[in-house]
């Protein structure tokens, strides 16, 4: 045989020896050995870190205000001239929580700035607070026509604003100024008698409900037993009126 016989001869087995190996790996071979007896190098891998849960900043009260002002969630929005999101202290001890804006309100952008405002700053002053060491909101953010009382719809529209509000002041007792305040933050259902002075908790937090200053213009006999509930929040809060 030839010098060029033999490199044919070769070539040719090399391609039949590479044509086997190519065969026995597509059908999971080991060209020719059992599994068992094939020891496969461990493939090395760089440790992967863990992934941290992503850190949630709280929602601010500034972007809850400005969410509440173009907010179309129900019907009140149509009325309003600007929404009535809060006003006093933000890290104050005590919060008081109303049904919603009136005439007054709605042009001013603040809350109890009204007859019933002036009447609500003058039981704060009893109370012992100065003017702006008190919070002060509402259950809706916008003015219901001719100052009705805010329907459950409403109420429901606007009850994530009121849940971030209390929960960033985090006040440590609240006075739900209202049947429709304690309705709202859950001290009472809906139509049942009894519900003044009777102290509550909303997310762990004390509330006192009693009635609403404009209540209180219109039936001043009952000042006396709002006073009464006052003074079981300043006991309460280890404070003595002014």
């Amino acid at each position: 045989m030839g010098q060029e016989e033999i490199e044919d001869e070769l070539l040719a087995i090399t391609k039949e020896i590479g044509a086997a190996i190519a065969w026995e790996q597509e059908i999971g071979g080991t060209f020719g050995l059992s599994p068992s007896s094939v020891q496969l190098a461990p493939i090395e891998t760089e440790p992967v870190a863990p992934v941290p849960a992503p850190s949630v900043e709280p929602v601010s009260l500034e972007v809850l205000a400005s969410d509440a002002a173009r907010c179309t969630a129900c019907g009140l929005h149509q009325g309003r001239t600007q929404s009535v999101f809060h006003r006093g202290n933000p890290n104050a001890e005590l919060a008081f929580v109303g049904e919603g804006p009136g005439y007054h309100e709605d042009q001013q952008g603040l809350p109890f700035v009204g007859r019933a405002g002036e009447l609500l700053d003058k039981m704060v002053k009893a109370m012992g607070y100065g003017k702006g060491e008190v919070y002060i909101c509402n259950v809706v953010k916008c003015r219901p026509p001719e100052n009705r009382t805010p329907v459950l719809a409403e109420a429901k529209a606007c009850e994530p604003f009121l849940v971030g509000q209390l929960e960033i002041v985090k006040p440590k007792m609240i006075v739900a100024l209202g049947r429709c305040a304690a309705e709202n933050l859950g001290l009472t259902e809906p139509g049942a008698r009894g519900w003044r002075g009777k102290m509550g908790e909303w997310n762990k937090i004390p509330v006192m409900p009693t009635y609403h200053p404009a209540f209180l213009l219109r039936s001043p006999q009952f000042k006396r037993q709002v006073w009464g509930d006052l003074q079981a929040v300043m006991k309460a809060l280890g404070r003595t009126p002014a």
